[in-house]
């Protein structure tokens, strides 16, 4: 048996913004969800392998937003680190994280925390292990 993530979903109140960022991160738009009076409440938008992010329009999203944060593997991350900055989104420095991936971060018009990862050889992710951090509940 096999499993993958499908979906993230996330809470705004400003559909448009939302799909115009998410657009510069390569997502384009699968379906929408209409209410019963006709009025678009909400969309997929698609990653290229069937892993999505469901977009929900709420009155009052939560300040932090309603996801604590998702990861995009990415290839290329100085590329994506461009491509960001380009279209006036906020990214940070490249780091190398303490799993052995390049990574850079921002967020979301709702405030939702992306981490955009560039796995190496020696990353977690493909060779598992244990990882420390350091990291306080």
């Amino acid at each position: 048996m096999q499993s993958k993530l499908a979906h993230v979903c996330i809470e705004t109140a400003d559909l448009d913004a939302t799909e115009a960022f998410y657009a510069v991160l390569g997502l384009e738009r699968r379906f929408d969800f209409h209410n019963q009076h006709g009025d678009l409440v909400g969309f997929y938008l698609a990653f290229s392998n069937n892993t999505y992010v469901e977009v929900i329009k709420v009155r009052k999203p939560r300040p932090e937003g309603a996801v604590r944060h998702f990861a995009i593997e990415i290839d290329e991350v100085d590329a994506w680190q461009a491509r960001l900055r380009q279209a006036g989104i906020e990214v940070t420095e490249k780091e190398y994280a303490g799993d052995d991936n390049w990574m850079i971060t921002c967020h979301d018009p709702n405030g939702i925390f992306i981490e955009l990862q560039e796995y190496t050889e020696k990353s977690m992710q493909k060779i598992g292990g244990s990882c420390k951090v350091e990291y306080v509940p």
